[in-house]
Parts: C-alpha cells; sequence; structure tokens
C-alpha cells in the first residue's frame, strides 16, 4: 500500500471534518451559549492534526483499490473519534465511547442515539450533530475527492465508499471528474435548501428546519427534539419529510442523468420501479391495518403509515409515533421493511432493492428452467440490459453476507448485554441497515445509552460496516489484503 498517499489523503480529510466544525461555531455566537470554545478548539485540534500529514505527505503515486479500504476504513473511525470532541470538551456527553458511537451514527446515518434529553443540549452542538448527517449522507470521502490533486485515484475512494449496487446496475460515472461530482453534491445540497425553505414557509423555526432537512435528505434520523418530528405534529411537515425521504432513497445518478436531459433513464430503471413497488405494497398493507384497527381515521392512517414505512424502508428513522403499540400486523410489515432498503447509489444503506430485484428475478428464472424449459437459455435483464453472472453471484453473496451479520450480530449482543432476545437483534439491525430505532428496548421511544461500552463498540462497527456496504469494512480482516 501507498502509505505515504494515504497519510495526504486522512490529513486532508481531517482538515475537511475539522473546517466544517466553524460552522456550529457560527451557530453558538448568534445563540451565545456555552458550547463556542469547545466547538473552536475541536476544530483547531482536528486541522491541526491534519495539516502535518497533508502538507508533508505528499506522493505521485496513484492510489490503488486497497489504499481506497484502507482509507475509508481508518477515515470513518478517525473522523467520528476527533468529532467528539465538541460533546467530550463541552461535557454534554463526556464519556469518549459514548461520543465517538453518537458520532459514528451521525456520520453513517443511522441515526441511533445515546442522548436521553436531546433538547437540553447547547444549539451548536445539536448543529453540529445534524452536521454529520449532511456530510455523511453523501459519503465525507466523496466529498474529499473533490480537493484530491488529479491522479490521486479518486475513483478508487469512490469504489470503497459506494455502494456494490452501482456495479449491478452500471451506473457509472467517472469519479476523478470534479465536475460530475460537484454535481452530485450540487442536487444534494439543493434537495436540502428546498426542503428547509418548504418547512420554513410552514412555520417550522429555521434552525430546526435545517437539522431536520439535513437529518431528511440524508436519510439519517436526527431531529432537534426528543420526540422526532412527532413534536410537531403537522401533516404538513409530515408529507413535505416524507416526499424528501422518498427522494433521498432514489439513486443520485438519475438525477444526474435527468439534469442532462435524459429522462428515458427513469423510465427504464428498473430498481426505481421496484422502489415504488415496495413503498405503494407496504405503505397500503400498513396504512390499511391501522385504519381497520380503529387506530387512526382513514386519513391518518394513510399519514402515519405511510410516513413509518418510509422511514424505515429508507433507513431514515424519523418517527411522528411509537409504532410499538400499533397492532402487531402493522409491526410485522415495518419489522420486514427493515431489511430492504432504498435504492443502491441514494443516501441510504440496508440491502437495496436492486438486491432484491436481481434475487426475485434470478429464482424466477430457475424455476421457469427447472420446471418448464428445462434446454431454455434465459437472461436476467435490469434497465434493459442483461446481468452477467458474477453480478448475479455477488447479489446473492452480499444478501447472504448480510441476514449472517444479523444473526451473529444478535447471538453477541445477547452474550455482551444479556438482553432479550428481540432487542439484541433489532438493535443489530438497526445498526448494520443504518436505521437508528428498532423494537424493544431500542424502540421510538427508546435510546441506546443502556447498553454497555463493548456494546456499543460492537454497534458502531456495525454501523460502520453497513455504510460501507458490507464488504470493504470485512475485507480488512483477510490476511492476504495486507500482502502485496
Amino acid at each position: 500500500m501507498h502509505f505515504i498517499s494515504i497519510a495526504h489523503v486522512l490529513g486532508l480529510l481531517l482538515i475537511v471534518t475539522g473546517s466544517f466544525m466553524f460552522l456550529p461555531a457560527i451557530c453558538s455566537v448568534y445563540y451565545n451559549e456555552s458550547d463556542l470554545l469547545p466547538i473552536i478548539y475541536s476544530a483547531l485540534i482536528t486541522v491541526g492534526l491534519g495539516l502535518p500529514s497533508w502538507k508533508y505527505c505528499r506522493s505521485d503515486e496513484e492510489l490503488n483499490i486497497k489504499d481506497g479500504i484502507f482509507i475509508a476504513v481508518v477515515g470513518w473511525f478517525l473522523v467520528s473519534a476527533l468529532s467528539g470532541l465538541p460533546f467530550m470538551i463541552h461535557g454534554s456527553i463526556p464519556s469518549f465511547t459514548d461520543a465517538f458511537f453518537e458520532m459514528m451514527s451521525g456520520y453513517t446515518t443511522t441515526g441511533a442515539t445515546i442522548l436521553t434529553d436531546i433538547e437540553s443540549l447547547p444549539h451548536g452542538l445539536l448543529f453540529w450533530r445534524s452536521e454529520t448527517h449532511l456530510l455523511g449522507g453523501m459519503g465525507f470521502l466523496t466529498l474529499t475527492i473533490i480537493f484530491l490533486p488529479k491522479g490521486m485515484g479518486g475513483m478508487r475512494l469512490f469504489r470503497a465508499e459506494s455502494s456494490p449496487g452501482q456495479v449491478i446496475t452500471k451506473e457509472k460515472f467517472k469519479a476523478r471528474n470534479r465536475d460530475t461530482m460537484i454535481m452530485l453534491w450540487l442536487i444534494y445540497l439543493g434537495l436540502n435548501i428546498l426542503q428547509i425553505i418548504l418547512l420554513w414557509l410552514g412555520d417550522m423555526p429555521m434552525f430546526d428546519a435545517m437539522c431536520t432537512a439535513f437529518g431528511t435528505v440524508s436519510t439519517s434520523g436526527y431531529s432537534p427534539k426528543n420526540a422526532s418530528i412527532g413534536h410537531y405534529n403537522s401533516a404538513y411537515f409530515d408529507w413535505i419529510i416524507i416526499l424528501f425521504m422518498f427522494l433521498g432513497g432514489m439513486t443520485f445518478i438519475l438525477f444526474y442523468q435527468m439534469m442532462r436531459g435524459d429522462w428515458r433513464a427513469l423510465k427504464i430503471n428498473t430498481e426505481f420501479r421496484w422502489y415504488i413497488g415496495f413503498i405503494l405494497f407496504f405503505c397500503g398493507m400498513v396504512s390499511f391495518i391501522l385504519w381497520q384497527n380503529n387506530t387512526y381515521g382513514a386519513m391518518d392512517s394513510l399519514r402515519y403509515g405511510t410516513f413509518q414505512v418510509i422511514s424505515l424502508l429508507t433507513t431514515t428513522g424519523y418517527g411522528t409515533a411509537d409504532y410499538e403499540l400499533w397492532p402487531q400486523a402493522s409491526q410485522m410489515f415495518l419489522y420486514a421493511v427493515c431489511f430492504i432498503g432504498a435504492c443502491a447509489g441514494s443516501t441510504t444503506s440496508g440491502i437495496k432493492v436492486v438486491h432484491y430485484v436481481i434475487i426475485c428475478k434470478y429464482m424466477y428464472a430457475s424455476i421457469r428452467k427447472i420446471f418448464f424449459q428445462p434446454m431454455a437459455v434465459i437472461s436476467i435483464r435490469l434497465n434493459q440490459r442483461p446481468v452477467e453472472q458474477a453480478i448475479i453471484d455477488l447479489a446473492i453473496c452480499y444478501f447472504i453476507v448480510n441476514i449472517f451479520m444479523v444473526l451473529l450480530g444478535g447471538c453477541v449482543m445477547v452474550l455482551l448485554d444479556s438482553m432479550d432476545y428481540v432487542t439484541a437483534m433489532s438493535s443489530v439491525i438497526a445498526a448494520l441497515m443504518n436505521i437508528g430505532p428498532g423494537f424493544g428496548d431500542v424502540g421510538p421511544s427508546e435510546n441506546y445509552a443502556f447498553i454497555s461500552d463493548t456494546g456499543k463498540w460492537f454497534l458502531a462497527w456495525n454501523m460502520m460496516v453497513g455504510r460501507l456496504e458490507m464488504f470493504s469494512a470485512l475485507v480488512v480482516f483477510y490476511p492476504s489484503f495486507w500482502k502485496k
């Protein structure tokens, strides 16, 4: 591996992270609260640690895929650790483990929290907490690529942090092309700004609108309120957030293609059609169950059911109600939704719709071939193009590894914290799929504060594994990875 180039990129990553800490400092000045100096000190420490590596570790060597994976894994841990400094220095989260967990949850867009009283935090720290969603939603390594010199291997960094689903759908673009990367970030920021304006026009305070938008488009889930979106009790806010959670669940390559005038890409995109189908089915079922059981009226059933389904499907994790009080049948559908995720190449995590598309098509083709057309050659097609067998194998492998990680992780949490199996399994699902709230003692009205330090580190690792789409985070355990 090219350690000099790696140190240069990691130094730049710390400079970018520390620079963004000055935005919540402005918020602290505006509200004149006690968190200004802790944020400033943390920003200076982070930038100061990054400057020497960035300035003196320069090399003409281009990064390879191993370098990209190493930077992704080490970078997520390093940034999460230093981003917790404002909370530790201020004293609002004195434990390093808790601060690391909160920041890893923020950057990986998980939204799981150890805070029992969110509203007691100063505005600057609340803003920084939500800003980690803004940076992590598109991936802070993709932001770093913009500032890298040409020839440093931006594509390798992008591949290390992006979804294998983008390989499956073949929706690629040149990651070295700064114009393309900047365009994706402009689309992402544009959606955030549009949602902020719409929420503010509905009389949500500007600070709350910004924090809520940061957690919506990034499909993350941190809210400045203890009761999440349920605090506002507004149908207008709920439907605005539903819309932008849905948009955050779309692959951003589609936005890029549509802005270039290629609207046909949306029409032929197989995953997008299945994404719409999943939403209509699960929203319809949960809303119908709520209405049939007289939990809410017809319109409120549609509103609450749709909100919670899309929130969990897109791995956002916002809540407007305690869904554990809903009928068991509706909870069953919500539990199933946690295993899906939205589109590859979006800000969401989870298994992703495209893997289910390939697996379902593979099963259908296999049944046809075995029972009806044994001599036929049946191809699986996505976006009107045939899919290679290697890609099919990748999708099946990715699905199996996710299920294995959930089962193994649930057993580990039971052993570590002696919790009930519902909470243990749900905590791992919520962390690995980057959802945030789950069921049991980590449900929508609970938090993760009661979990032991060892359990929090294990869940934080699962958050990163889920965000890096499994393989990049696990391959570092292969001995061959460290060989030349």
